[in-house]
């Protein structure tokens, strides 16, 4: 007999979010451009025409994508759902246009770039895009367009993702409640969600409840009857996804303590094999963003070592072993940001965010990113790549490996000057902030890509313009 499929909801996916929102971004901006272009025209007597965007105004047309540059990190679905964040992150956004700008205009020659009809353009797009991003929260993260969410398992897997959502504002989705063949947590509440049934009732709760997926946080072995149940929900439209898979998506991490022991063989080495063409873009984008940044190097070069040499003397920079790709150690290089006997008594030390060792001179290189200018060299030699996990000490490798599981396997790639975990978590002082990173870090050896190391040099930007550096 044919299942019949019944039609659910329009439930709205953390890509979908994310897509909606560069589109709405860039209407906004290309609605601004317009109007600024028609004022420009129109109040000094130029009169809108092609003629006139094509003598005058034709690098308008960059504008809406320059936007959409400046508010990378307002992409972030969760931060794009926060009225406060938004508003935060637009004006920051303006502010980081309208710098650079002033800079050109002040150093070109007089007349050769507009004033006013820049500053309608920011007038108007900071108004657009705060219309539409409101628009945004209100209709789009309503109930109607969340998903309903079933938790098959109520075991330490599942307590963790319900504890994982709790923490997370707005909520990714909504969760009905858990299903679990366990007798005895039959009608228990964990946190604040209840055991409404067994496999025998999920089919039934799925239609009652017009749960949309179910999140299998099941490990171990399953019962034959619970994953019949799963095959029946899958057949009549219900999107199965399994808990680790769910946890990426959620956080763009890999729940490193909750894989089976196999995972590193049986998944994760088939998934990050890349193509070779991959490989040398990635190689050249390496060489002519280190070919900019040894040119940044002589720029600051100079004014840094001057300010470190008046503050505590020689030397100006800083050599450490760490450890590339396939475990091969290298010679980092840094400028110095701590006292010349930081490591006075021999042993590998973690670098805090209010480090007592750190100089003036040094807090201000770290906020500025100043501090990581000469690994550009490292990254001309092949040592680094642009992007990739941070390099680590191989004292602290040795150690770390040791009590978090798959720690190794960051070192299938070469490091970076910049990585996933840093544009989302930064530092890791501890060996909870290591296992933490470790999960950013394994995402983005699962799922690298041009598009994601682009990614994650436009949102390194973005951090840098933040002065978000420790």
């Amino acid at each position: 007999m044919p299942v019949e499929h019944k039609s659910r909801p329009w439930r709205l996916r953390e890509g979908e979010r994310r897509g909606l929102l560069i589109l709405g971004d860039l209407a906004a901006a290309a609605l601004a451009t317009f109007i600024a272009l028609r004022l420009w025209a129109e109040l000094d007597y130029l009169g809108f025409s092609a003629e006139f965007i094509r003598a005058r105004a034709w690098w308008f047309v960059l504008l809406p994508l320059a936007w959409i540059l400046l508010m990378v990190n307002l992409y972030d679905v969760r931060r794009a759902s926060s009225w406060r964040e938004t508003v935060k992150g637009v004006f920051f956004a303006a502010a980081g246009g309208v710098v650079p700008y002033l800079i050109l205009y002040f150093t070109s020659s007089p007349g050769s770039l507009p004033r006013r009809a820049v500053l309608y353009f920011l007038a108007m797009v900071v108004a657009l895009t705060l219309l539409w991003r409101a628009i945004y929260i209100r209709v789009f993260t309503a109930p109607t367009f969340m998903r309903r969410v079933l938790i098959v398992g109520a075991g330490e897997s599942g307590q963790r993702l319900l504890k994982l959502i709790q923490d997370m504002w707005p909520p990714p989705f909504f969760v009905v409640g858990l299903v679990d063949d366990d007798p005895g947590k039959q009608g228990q509440e964990i946190e604040g969600s209840r055991v409404l049934g067994d496999s025998a009732q999920l089919l039934e709760l799925i239609e009652r409840e017009a749960v949309s997926d179910v999140i299998v946080a099941i490990l171990g072995p399953m019962r034959g009857e619970m994953f019949q149940a799963l095959l029946d929900a899958h057949e009549r439209g219900v999107e199965i996804t399994r808990m680790p898979v769910a946890y990426e998506e959620l956080l763009n991490r890999v729940p490193i303590h909750y894989l089976e022991s196999d995972w590193l063989l049986r998944s994760f080495v088939h998934e990050v094999r890349v193509s070779s063409s991959y490989l040398l873009i990635k190689r050249l984008m390496d060489i002519a963003g280190a070919l900019i940044g040894m040119l940044v190097f002589a720029l600051v070069l100079p004014w840094v070592s001057v300010a470190i040499l008046m503050e505590t003397g020689r030397p100006v920079f800083y050599r450490q072993i760490r450890l590339g790709r396939g475990a091969r150690p290298y010679s980092l290089l840094k400028f110095r940001t701590m006292r010349q006997d930081a490591e006075a008594d021999g042993k590998a030390h973690w670098a805090m965010e209010e480090d007592p060792r750190r100089t003036q001179v040094g807090h201000v290189l770290r906020k500025l990113y100043l501090d990581e200018v000469p690994q550009f060299w490292n990254v001309l030699k092949g040592d680094m790549s642009l992007v990739g996990p941070r390099p680590e000490r191989p004292e602290l490798v040795a150690e770390l490996e040791k009590r978090i599981p798959f720690y190794r396997a960051r070192l299938l790639v070469k490091p970076g000057i910049t990585g996933w975990a840093q544009v989302n978590y930064g530092k890791g002082a501890s060996i909870e902030g290591s296992a933490e990173k470790l999960e950013y870090d394994l995402y983005y050896i699962k799922h690298r890509g041009l598009l994601l190391d682009l990614w994650i040099l436009l949102r390194t930007v973005g951090t840098i313009f933040g002065l978000r550096g420790v």
